[in-house]
């Protein structure tokens, strides 16, 4: 991904020796000043994230994220929580907080990723697929599936009004999903993540027409769902 870094001096410095370090960002260019940020994504539509600390001098930053003739993926920088909740109403991909570590870093670049993916592959999301219901071959939407339940050699694909019961193994089926779509979420259940409404402990609720639906969640599956969805809380 293209990336610009927009941010006071000693935090670019951080991020340029981060982004180095990562084969999936080429930096196009650092800046400290919102005139510059602003005339670098006038010029260039092919920035793919930007880097942007809301406490550069002079940048109204919400007011700047609106104002873009088009929206790159954003990560906020900030050396406090309070425009955290906020943020997320304007659709930043992830909100750092300084000094930022490279870890952190990097679980932001993953979820960068992913948002960038959606993005690349997101015409994929009306793609036709064919389930073999019967004697004859089905087309069915991928993005019409709810979710997909294993039980021994055979898994069955769940939509609002129907079910497709296949000879499949769920590891096979999870291979051939979008990931930006679909997460494995239990030993025998992979969940479309735009249909889950709810999580808790041990389980989540996921919307089936009127209804709702309650799926298991492993506990060895738990972070990685975790990691992959937005989640406010501290």
């Amino acid at each position: 991904m293209n990336c610009i870094i927009g941010a006071d001096k000693s935090t670019c410095i951080l991020l340029e020796e981060y982004v180095k370090k990562l084969v999936s960002l080429n930096l196009v260019g650092t800046f400290s000043d919102s005139v510059s940020i602003r005339n670098q994504l006038s010029k260039r539509h092919d920035i793919d994230l930007v880097f942007l600390d809301n406490e550069i001098p002079g940048l109204d930053v919400f007011n700047f994220i609106t104002s873009l003739d088009y929206q790159p993926n954003i990560i906020m920088i900030s050396s406090d929580y309070l425009n955290a909740l906020k943020a997320f109403d304007f659709n930043v991909v992830d909100y750092l907080i300084k000094p930022v570590t490279y870890s952190r870093f990097c679980r932001a670049i993953d979820k960068s990723l992913r948002f960038y993916s959606r993005k690349e592959v997101s015409n994929s999301i009306d793609n036709d697929i064919f389930i073999k219901k019967g004697t004859s071959l089905v087309k069915l939407k991928l993005k019409n599936v709810i979710y997909i339940e294993a039980l021994e050699n055979y898994v069955t694909l769940y939509t609002k009004d129907e079910k497709y019961t296949i000879h499949f193994t769920l590891k096979s089926v999870e291979h051939q999903l979008p990931a930006f779509m679909f997460i494995r979420v239990h030993r025998s259940f992979i969940v479309n993540k735009s249909m889950i409404q709810s999580i808790h402990e041990n389980s989540l609720d996921v919307n089936v027409g009127n209804k709702v639906k309650s799926i298991p969640l492993g506990k060895s599956f738990r972070d990685s769902l975790m990691n992959d969805i937005n989640v406010m809380a501290r």
